[in-house]
This record gives C-alpha cells, structure tokens and sequence, in this order.
C-alpha cells in the first residue's frame, strides 16, 4: 500500500506538471489545490527538490515547477524515491538485494518466482506510467501491458479425489 506521503508527492507533482512552461506554483496553493496539509507538504517539496524532481524559487514571485518534463518523470521514480524498492522481498529486488533471513536457499525457495513476477510487473507499470500519460486524455502510455487474464485455480471437487 503507497504511504500517505507517496501519494502526496504524486498529487504535488500532477500540480505542476499541468503549469505552462515556465510557471510556478506555491507550496500553500498546491496545498489548497489538492487538501495536503500544508506543514507536510513542504516537507515532501524539498524532499522532491533535494532528488532532483522539482526546483523552487523563494520570493514574491516564486513557488515550484518541475525540474524535468512531465514526460520523464515516472510514477516508479516517485515510488522509488519516497517507498524505496518496490520489491515485496528483498531477494528480488533489484536495487536492493539481499537473501531473506528465513531462507534457506535461494534454489529452494517457493516463494521467489511469484514475487520476482509481482516486482517485474509492478515495474514495468510504474515506469511505463509518467506524470504526462496520468495528465493525459485517459489514453494509456505507450509501454501499457494489459495484465494477463487470470486463472482458473486447479482446485479438486470430491469426485476428481482417489481413493
């Protein structure tokens, strides 16, 4: 589940990506915009500023814009930045691996291939997902993987037992 302060960020950065080239916006106005408590949200802007994501202006006539386009800028760099990995375990994350302290080996684990599949999936959604396509007429970004139909499970009635 994305943290409060996660989607905060997100929801600050759709603010500015719809501005005009050029244009800033305060802290206190993206606040009212989007009913972000304004102490918190200052917080997340330098943070957001501090990684490279927005530039600030202090002044009359200051406020925040995006340091980079809306179209570099992906849902799993901000996730990244404010979660960390995406990986629900960490001997499948990519940024940060390490053996889980309960394995018993890596080769043995049942575990590993479903949650490398969630992590890769997750992924390729988040980084294929920027502040552009979400400003979008609701179209889907170019790198949009429908997920796979599901599965029926394989589960046995009474007849289908042996025995």
């Amino acid at each position: 589940m994305l943290s409060q302060k996660t989607r905060y960020a997100l929801k600050a950065l759709m603010e500015l990506a719809a501005l005009p080239a050029g244009a800033t916006l305060s802290s206190a106005a993206i606040s009212a915009r989007r009913a972000i408590p304004a102490k918190y949200l200052e917080a997340i802007l330098v943070e957001l500023k501090r990684d490279g994501l927005v530039r600030g202006r202090r002044g009359r006539s200051g406020g925040y814009q995006l340091a980079r386009s809306a179209e570099d800028i992906s849902f799993g760099s901000v996730v990244r930045l404010t979660e960390g990995p995406l990986a629900l375990l960490p001997c499948v994350s990519v940024t940060q691996y390490r053996q889980c302290a309960d394995c018993a080996g890596l080769r043995a684990c049942e575990l590993k291939k479903v949650f490398r599949s969630v992590r890769d999936s997750t992924a390729t959604i988040l980084d294929g997902w920027t502040l552009a396509d979400a400003r979008g007429n609701g179209g889907l970004p170019a790198t949009h993987i429908d997920p796979p139909p599901a599965k029926k499970a394989n589960r046995r009635t009474s007849s289908d037992r042996i025995g």
